[in-house]
């Protein structure tokens, strides 16, 4: 394995044997498998191998194992060796062997570096390790972390300030408004940083600014009215918020407070507006269902799927799930009908998928895997997925396996755990570390995909 190789399996959690079958060998009591592997150049055994040895108070033992990979120059390694160093209060050692990975430039190594620093009491010089990197959204996020434990959120904001009036046009059209800003979270971190500083007024005008207002489904600006009791802010801020991620906030509020028929109403009021209901009914349903009201959830998730366009498959799919949950497989499967009966009797495959759970809680699981194999794509590398595991449900763990077998490209990962399921690990690892180039991405020509995955 060379650098290349363990930063991309680090990255990507692909390769080789993966982390998730690395557990369920070390489940089932293969150890001996893993250090073995471990030996061989299968990083995710190594990494796993270490941290249990260490965990035994093998300290010594541990860092042997990562020694090769340390080799590579690689800083998944390192990083590796370094948490460990850490963990045993070593932490000397381990900011001495990820500063120069920092010094060097690579950004996810200046960020663990300068966040164990500000961690152990070094927050200015982590501060300074950061600062070159401003422009940068991921290393701007960490300097303004640890300006906090060191005490410079005044000069972390001198800094962010400067790269937001360096902003400028994203193009040359004269009536576009869009601005290109690097980092382009400054405004979004100095008003964080203003927040820490009782600076209210000023951090919620900065966010009133921002042309992005959602960023992982959580809106910056309804979480700060939130902690400060705005409630009358963010009611007037979620009637006028898109994505419906202010009003989840003012509902999540309510909830809290134990007015729960207000946080309904909430979402109910967003969900009237034009195309509220397609943000707003998950997290009713969720907030229904925390409250012992599953069949209000249902019809909330139902009545979305009867709309123009509703029934779509992860609307569908929220609503058999819900079905399944409340005891309900049977009208969760008279709804299908009902969407196939108006697709004129067709049902593809990302639909159709959603009877197999509901079938086997009705006890028609043999049912189900005949009527998944008979399906027109069920022959298809992807349905063999779903019949795998509804035959390893139904205890016929030979054919669960072998479905998987007629497609040796694909599935590589579940066929190797059905496999090391049945004791055969020299079979399963042999799959795994099949030679796979990295994939490609494929260059976009204006169209749909039509074949999954989409």
């Amino acid at each position: 394995m060379d650098d290349a190789d363990l930063d991309y399996r680090a990255r990507t959690l692909t390769g080789r044997i993966p982390p998730l079958l690395v557990g369920r060998l070390l489940e089932l009591g293969h150890e001996r498998e893993v250090e073995f592997q471990a030996g061989r150049g299968e990083w995710f055994c190594a990494l796993e191998w270490a941290r249990l040895l260490g965990h035994r108070g093998r300290r010594e033992q541990a860092l042997e194992v990562l020694a090769p990979y340390i080799a590579t120059s690689g800083w998944p390694a390192a990083r590796a060796r370094a948490e460990l160093l850490e963990g045993w209060g070593r932490v000397e050692e381990a900011i001495a062997l990820s500063r120069p990975y920092a010094e060097a430039g690579d950004r996810p190594a200046l960020d663990f570096c300068a966040r164990l620093l500000a961690r152990h009491g070094r927050g200015g010089e982590a501060f300074m390790l950061l600062r070159a990197g401003v422009q940068d959204r991921f290393l701007a996020k960490c300097l303004v972390d640890v300006a906090e434990a060191a005490g410079m959120d005044e000069e972390a904001a001198v800094l962010l300030e400067a790269r937001a009036q360096a902003a400028v046009p994203a193009c040359d059209d004269p009536d576009c408004d869009n601005l290109r800003m690097e980092p382009s979270n400054a405004v979004g971190l100095l008003a964080t940083i203003r927040e820490r500083q009782g600076r209210i007024e000023e951090a919620i005008a900065l966010l009133h600014t921002r042309e992005v207002t959602s960023v992982n489904n959580r809106d910056q600006l309804a979480d700060l009215l939130a902690r400060h009791d705005r409630i009358t802010e963010l009611r007037a801020y979620a009637a006028s918020e898109h994505y419906g991620h202010a009003v989840q906030r003012l509902a999540e509020v309510l909830e809290e407070r134990g007015d729960v028929e207000g946080a309904i109403a909430a979402y109910r009021t967003f969900g009237a507006t034009p195309d509220g209901m397609w943000h707003a009914a998950v997290p009713l349903s969720e907030l229904l269902v925390r409250r012992g009201r599953g069949a209000e959830a249902i019809e909330v998730m139902r009545a979305l799927t009867e709309r123009p366009g509703g029934a779509e498959d992860w609307i569908v799919h929220t609503l058999c799930t819900l079905y399944a949950d409340h005891g309900r497989p049977r009208d969760g499967l008279a709804h299908l009908d009902a969407l196939k009966a108006r697709s004129d009797g067709k049902e593809d495959w990302d639909i159709f998928h959603m009877r197999l759970p509901l079938m086997a809680d009705c006890g028609l699981l043999d049912e189900a895997i005949e009527e998944a194999r008979a399906h027109p794509e069920g022959d298809t590398w992807y349905a063999a997925r779903a019949l795998s595991h509804m035959l390893a449900e139904a205890g016929r763990a030979e054919e669960a396996a072998a479905v998987l077998e007629r497609h040796p490209t694909c599935n590589s990962s579940l066929r190797a755990e059905r496999l090391i399921e049945l004791g055969r690990i020299d079979d399963a690892v042999q799959i795994l570390q099949q030679p796979r180039p990295e994939p490609a991405t494929p260059a976009w020509g204006g169209a749909s995909f039509t074949e999954p995955p989409f």
